[in-house]
């Protein structure tokens, strides 16, 4: 992947991986802060504002975020335009890789420095929580009068952990299914009718294969293949952890069924045998690759390419139920000690304006959280991004379990080990659930969640 696609597409593996907790295991250890009681984001601070407005002294306030791609310059719009309409706030914007960000909070937090309000993906939320390295954020979510109604409930209930909240959902991120027209037509496939079945796709990919196009290139990385892989496996009706977060799930008959059905594509010629990292995706940009199922952060990054004709819709539904992967980034404050109350306030107004002002949050590849603001005539003329937004009923989020993104490394083993015909896929997913589960067990002790 070249340096510029890199910082357009603006998430990168080791991103996602980080994101996710894999790659920071063992990192994000350390109680950061004094805990959440007696501070005023939990207790209900009157210094200076309701959340629709601030009234207290002048305040400068740390907003830290991983927006390293092309998504960073929309953020920094945003807050460029909060500080001119907002006399006594001033928001100063700090990007980073999250891959550092993820490092760096934790330890920023504990020594009393750092962000005062941050960004953080929906499966970081509960390990930052365990550590009370961010607050419990339901006076805060009550002072800004949000509520389950306003939101898509999943995204609404995602921000949660162990019954209080700790992130106000900014957006949602799913993957859906790009098609290449142009190779669509080679194939004597309508560019216009994407196929939306299971059987209507293994029927297009056959169209393409006798044309010598290899339709589907499934990565052996979980970064697609495994997003791809945990799509299908909702679609099977499956789960990938049981309901207590304490055992692995994703070996059950459903996550066989939908590994095998990726294996397939290898073995029945739709695939080449060995994708490399973000191989797929190049190919689909260059005309060798007609169907690319990624994530939304996709749609700036291939308008660049004036001579690629493409489309987008939702992920095609091979299983029993329609479903898919997704993520959502949320606004959190954090735990610092001594904390000032009018910075607090003051992060109430600023997260309420950029959720209130979330459609040119869209514009970089995201789909609002705000429900007034997704059905906004603004935000529908966004058609790639509308596209996106129909699958909000049926994505999945990964548990709110301490430490679960611990796990990620492991399913990218599994993945890689059947999308490369190096073990059938129930023994890759197997031998993952077993370690899967300890790996649990530990996080369970780390956390105090045992």
């Amino acid at each position: 992947m070249s340096g510029d696609r890199a910082r357009r597409r603006g998430l990168t593996r080791r991103d996602f991986l980080v994101a996710g907790g894999g790659a920071t295991a063992g990192l994000i250890l350390a109680s950061c802060g004094s805990g959440p009681e007696g501070n005023p984001a939990v207790s209900g601070s009157t210094s200076g504002g309701t959340g629709a407005k601030y009234e207290g002294p002048n305040v400068s306030l740390a907003f830290w975020n991983g927006f390293t791609g092309g998504d960073g310059p929309f953020m920094k719009d945003l807050v460029t335009q909060f500080n001119s309409e907002t006399d006594n706030i001033e928001v100063k914007m700090s990007v980073q890789e999250w891959a550092d960000y993820y490092v760096k909070v934790p330890q920023a937090v504990a020594s009393g420095s750092g962000p005062d309000v941050g960004i953080m993906h929906i499966n970081q939320l509960a390990t930052n929580a365990a550590r009370t390295v961010i607050l419990p954020l339901d006076d805060v979510a009550q002072t800004l009068e949000l509520q389950e109604d306003d939101f898509a409930p999943i995204v609404w209930n995602g921000g949660t952990y162990n019954g209080q909240r700790y992130g106000i959902p900014l957006d949602t991120h799913p993957l859906g299914f790009y098609y290449n027209k142009k190779l669509m037509e080679q194939g004597g496939l309508d560019p216009e009718s994407p196929p939306a079945t299971g059987d209507d796709y293994l029927a297009a990919l056959e169209d393409l294969k006798s044309k010598g196009i290899e339709g589907h290139w499934v990565s052996p990385f979980l970064f697609l293949g495994g997003l791809q892989w945990q799509s299908l496996l909702w679609q099977n009706g499956g789960e990938l952890y049981n309901s207590e977060g304490t055992a692995a799930t994703f070996n059950s008959e459903q996550g066989v069924a939908a590994m095998t059905w990726l294996v397939d594509l290898v073995k029945n010629g739709y695939s080449p045998a060995n994708v490399g990292q973000d191989a797929d995706t190049i190919a689909f940009q260059n005309d060798k690759n007609a169907f690319n199922w990624n994530g939304i952060w996709m749609i700036n990054a291939f308008k660049e390419i004036k001579s690629l004709d493409w489309g987008v819709t939702q992920i095609p539904q091979i299983g029993s139920e329609k479903a898919a992967w997704a993520s959502s980034h949320n606004f959190v404050i954090m735990n610092k000690e001594g904390q000032d109350p009018n910075k607090i306030d003051a992060s109430k107004v600023f997260i309420k304006w950029v959720i209130d002002h979330s459609v040119d949050w869209a514009k970089a590849g995201q789909v609002p959280a705000d429900n007034s603001v997704r059905t906004s005539q603004e935000f529908t003329a966004l058609e790639e991004q509308s596209a996106f937004a129909e699958q909000l009923p049926y994505v999945h989020f990964p548990p709110p379990i301490p430490g679960i993104g611990d796990i990620d490394v492991i399913l990218e083993t599994a993945v890689s080990e059947a999308v490369l015909l190096k073990k059938e896929p129930a023994d890759a997913l197997n031998d993952a659930a077993s370690t899967a589960d300890e790996t649990l067990q530990e996080n369970a002790e780390k956390y105090g969640t045992g």
